[in-house]
């Protein structure tokens, strides 16, 4: 087999992927829009949070062109990325009780903000753990997941269950266990991954979403524009003095 062949089907594997998620998603992904809308519209707040590879969905939709401004990375740190030395340590920090609610409890979030949190498998201890404390504190929980991990898989949490079973909306990215779309004979493990293809994907349906719902509002979406167009820079600007007191990415 010809290596253009896998690259093939490794792009047919995803585009399978994206229109399933298109078609069995789209009620859930403009419930998700509103949500984010609502906070927006309220004067509330937005964040995002994933760990490991989960992190990088979270990340495209902060500081981005053509992105809310609103939206601000909820980091947790020595988790996301794969900066941390060693980089296993953060995989072993996914699996620590008590690491999301005290990151929660010292972040800028509060009751009426909305937070993202994307987990591939949502069966660790921080996804869970992040779900439930925010909902306590008065959040709207969006979870973005891998639904069936929580039938192939067994949680990681005390109280065994995943991080859909704590969310106001969950967003299936129906990524299969063990996240890897093709198998060759001769290579013993299955391989290319296309979870971070599809979860940015629907994040990208989700602001769009959301900006959609506070034009039919009457309201302007706080949107950035890139700065390598002319009046980039100054657009912005403009958009992060009015918005400054919902932005916690440039402190």
């Amino acid at each position: 087999m010809s290596e253009s062949k896998l690259a093939g089907q490794f792009f047919d594997a995803a585009i399978g992927l994206l229109e399933r998620v298109r078609d069995e998603e789209a009620p859930r992904i403009a419930e998700a829009g509103s949500l984010v809308a609502d906070a927006v519209a309220a004067g509330n707040r937005l964040f995002a949070f994933g760990a490991g590879h989960s992190s990088l969905p979270a990340q495209d939709v902060v500081y981005r062109a053509g992105g809310l401004a609103l939206m601000n990375f909820l980091a947790v740190p020595g988790t996301a990325g794969v900066d941390v030395m060693p980089a296993t340590l953060g995989s072993a920090l996914e699996r620590v009780d008590g690491l999301a609610g005290a990151v929660l409890d010292s972040s800028p979030a509060s009751a009426g903000d909305v937070l993202v949190i994307i987990s591939l498998s949502g069966r660790n201890a921080l996804p869970v753990e992040m779900a439930m404390n925010a909902r306590a504190i008065g959040l709207k929980v969006i979870g973005v997941t891998s639904v069936a991990y929580a039938t192939g898989t067994k949680s990681r949490h005390v109280s065994g269950t995943f991080l859909k079973d704590h969310c106001d909306v969950v967003l299936d990215s129906k990524i299969a266990v063990g996240d890897a779309e093709l198998t060759l004979d001769g290579i013993d493990a299955p391989f290319a991954p296309a979870s971070t293809v599809v979860t940015s994907a629907i994040m990208q349906a989700v602001m769009a979403t959301a900006a959609g719902e506070l034009v039919a509002r009457g309201v302007e979406p706080p949107l950035l524009r890139s700065g390598n167009v002319d009046g980039g820079h100054e657009w912005n600007g403009r958009v992060m003095q009015e918005y400054g007191d919902r932005i916690f990415f440039r402190h």
